[in-house]
C-alpha cells in the first residue's frame, strides 16, 4: 500500500485574515488599486492560485474561479471573495 499525503480541502465563503505574512500569486491575476487604498487582485482564469504563509507558520493554497478577488489592505489584512477552495499545505 502506498503512503498518500492527505491534505484538508474545503470550499470557503467570503473570509478575511489578518494573519497573512506573505502571498504568492500565479500568473492568472491582474492587479488594481482601489480609491480606498486596497490592492485588488482579480483572477483572470479559472483555477487561479494563491499560496499564503500565515503567522502561525502554516501555508494554504487558495484556488479561485475567474473573477475571484483578493483585497489586501494595511497591516496584512486580506479579504477573499466567495467561493474559493482552500487546501492546507
Amino acid at each position: 500500500m502506498k503512503n498518500k499525503r492527505i491534505t484538508a480541502r474545503r470550499v470557503e465563503n467570503q473570509v478575511y485574515s489578518n494573519r497573512v505574512l506573505r502571498s504568492e500569486f500565479d500568473r492568472n491575476w491582474r492587479t488594481v488599486i482601489s480609491r480606498s487604498g486596497y490592492v485588488i487582485y482579480i483572477a483572470t482564469a479559472n483555477r487561479a492560485k494563491v499560496t499564503v504563509l500565515l503567522s502561525d507558520g502554516s501555508r494554504k493554497l487558495l484556488i479561485f474561479r475567474q473573477g475571484g478577488r483578493v483585497l489586501v489592505g494595511g497591516g496584512g489584512t486580506s479579504h477573499y471573495s466567495k467561493p474559493h477552495i482552500a487546501k492546507n499545505l
